[in-house]
């Protein structure tokens, strides 16, 4: 018995270690390999593979972690009160998980395919689909166009500000007030003025 607990331990330890060493290598360098990471994680190659069956299996599962941790942050956020001013908070929380992470999210677009993106964003999405409503039920986000729509172009215009970032066209710092600009007139109901982003 002692010998079993020991070596699930160890099993523990290793899987935290190998997901840990992915992610750090990840967002250094997407394209990272199975031997970078399990010589970074302190573990030879045939026991990460006794943990992940492929590169993929490995990228899947440390973005899966990064989204839970990125839906435990935004649970931090408050959402009350204007709806506008409640998305310009969220923009901001979520570039600064999004800045954190564009590189794994690189790893897994090369890795992952696109559905299995888009299905580990669901907890993220879900809560900007609610801020929506609710803002359109205020009558001041905007109701002529489908809100699945509008969730596609709050992830769009978000990633692509990654994407900016990543080319050198945008910085850091400037990305959530050019996102939240960008947002507001997209969202402003038709002939309503734009507000200046918060």
């Amino acid at each position: 018995m002692p010998v079993t607990t020991g070596r699930r331990a160890d099993a523990q330890r290793n899987v935290a270690a190998i997901l840990d060493a992915a992610g750090a290598r990840l967002v250094r360098d997407p394209d990272a390999s199975v031997s970078d990471i399990a010589t970074a994680a302190g573990v030879g190659r045939v026991t990460l593979y006794g943990h992940f069956a492929s590169r993929t299996e490995l990228v899947d599962a440390v973005f899966v972690r990064a989204m839970a941790r990125a839906h435990e942050a935004l649970d931090a956020v408050d959402l009350g009160g204007d709806a506008r001013q409640a998305l310009a908070r969220l923009v901001g929380s979520s570039w600064q998980v999004v800045d954190e992470s564009r590189m794994l999210l690189v790893a897994a677009q090369r890795a992952l395919p696109p559905e299995r993106i888009r299905d580990l964003h669901e907890n993220p999405m879900r809560r900007v689909r609610s801020l929506l409503d609710r803002g359109r039920a205020d009558g001041v986000f905007r109701s002529d166009l489908p809100a699945d729509w509008l969730v596609a172009v709050f992830y769009t215009v978000v990633h692509g500000a990654a994407d900016e970032l990543g080319a050198g066209r945008l910085a850091a710092d400037a990305a959530p007030g050019a996102i939240t600009a960008t947002l507001l007139a997209a969202l402003t109901p038709p002939g309503d003025p734009v507000p200046a982003p918060v």
